[in-house]
């Protein structure tokens, strides 16, 4: 027996393969065979499972399963390259995982040299900030794939090690040159030019790898974070 259901939720084909291996896992399914452009997913199984068990198993992801309505049968027409909304959505959350980790690494290391090694250059303190960002990043997206997407721990790490370190020093020196041209790399709590300085930081290193995670993600269908 074959049946389509809708699914929403899905922007790339990791989170069609989310579906299919959730989908799997219930006994009577044979095989599963999800479609992101088109919100749909086939399966095949000795038996039709009621539609309560299919939600369990997508249950632990951001995806929603229903009938597919005669009125949805026919495939949706694909958006331009540029503007895909799913992809955008995505590609910023993606970004946005990034950002908090990069920041976490950069600024922490910034202010520890400043505290206890003020001598520091500042062009010391910008590449050591930027490894610090970078090694952040990798250490959250490697917890946020074991505990999101249920990977084992090694293959978390693998996954994040392979994330594009071009998106993510893009949004280091973003950070950094945004950071040095407003307050000249100083960390004053007590100034407010550095909160100031520390918004703009993060808008733009968030606003720099964007595009770029966009294309990645349209193209190949494949996260860089």
């Amino acid at each position: 027996m074959t049946h389509t259901y809708k699914v929403t939720g899905m922007t790339c084909n990791g989170c069609a393969a989310t579906v299919e291996k959730a989908l799997q896992r219930i006994t009577s399914i044979q095989s599963a065979k999800a479609d992101y452009t088109k919100d749909q997913v086939r399966i095949e199984a000795t038996e039709i499972p009621s539609i309560a068990l299919l939600r369990d198993s997508l249950a632990a992801y951001p995806y929603q399963l229903s009938e597919l309505g005669q009125a949805n049968a026919i495939p949706k027409s694909a958006p331009s390259f540029w503007q895909d909304q799913k992809v955008w959505g995505r590609a910023s959350l993606n970004t946005l995982n990034c950002l908090i980790g990069c920041s976490i690494g950069d600024f922490g290391m910034i202010l520890y040299l400043q505290a206890f090694h003020p001598d520091t250059s500042m062009s010391a303190q910008m590449v050591l900030g930027t490894l610090a960002g970078l090694l952040t990043s990798v250490i959250l997206e490697t917890i946020l794939l074991k505990s999101r997407e249920k990977f084992a721990w090694l293959q978390a790490l693998q996954t994040a090690l392979s994330m594009s370190f071009i998106s993510m020093v893009a949004m280091e020196l973003a950070m950094n040159t945004t950071d040095f041209m407003i307050t000249g790399g100083k960390a004053s709590f007590g100034n407010p030019m550095y909160w100031t300085a520390l918004v703009f930081a993060m808008i733009a290193g968030f606003l720099a790898p964007l595009p770029y995670n966009y294309y990645k993600l349209k193209k190949y269908n494949k996260a860089c974070h």
